[in-house]
């Protein structure tokens, strides 16, 4: 039987600004067997598309991220802010609902030909996974799906992933 993952999800209205229900992860973390199931089904869906990389947006694609690349012996490469990588890097820009932002990953994080997953703990307007996407193809890798723990499909965030397998563990 297949877990519910909506029960380990707090739900936060009015944060961080009113109107605004937030989808609170922390809860499923804090459960060591909710949070390892969360992983075995990312795991399971990466090991089908072949899988030999894995990357995460900061902050939050790491702690999905890192787990699945564990589990499956791979290696795990992070898209970070700028001034957090200490070697030569590649940069990704992508706009905010006020302004711009940018991703960076070292440029020997991935290797030309590389199948990779992308990981968040949240698929919303898709703006970051669009940036990480894009810094691993500029590197020559293949990204061959992404995964979230949730998947907000009011802010349509599938709409600038059209080409990419997206696996969700659960929708809002």
């Amino acid at each position: 039987m297949a877990t519910d993952f909506t029960k380990y999800i707090a739900s936060v209205p009015d944060y961080p600004e009113k109107g605004i229900m937030f989808r609170d992860i922390s809860p499923l973390m804090a459960d060591g067997k909710a949070f390892h199931a969360a992983t075995d089904e990312i795991v399971d869906y990466a090991k089908g598309k072949g899988v030999e990389m894995v990357v995460g947006p900061e902050a939050r694609g790491f702690i999905v991220g890192c787990p699945v690349a564990y589990e499956m012996g791979i290696g795990f490469a992070p898209a970070r802010k700028e001034g957090k990588l200490p070697r030569k890097t590649v940069k990704a820009s992508y706009d905010l609902e006020y302004g711009q932002s940018a991703l960076y990953m070292h440029e020997d994080a991935i290797k030309p030909g590389q199948k990779v997953l992308v990981t968040d703990d949240l698929l919303a307007t898709g703006g970051t996974i669009e940036a990480t996407i894009q810094l691993v193809e500029d590197l020559g890798g293949i990204v061959v799906g992404t995964a979230f723990l949730i998947e907000l499909k009011d802010l349509h965030g599938r709409d600038k992933l059209k080409g990419y397998d997206i696996f969700s563990l659960m929708e809002y």
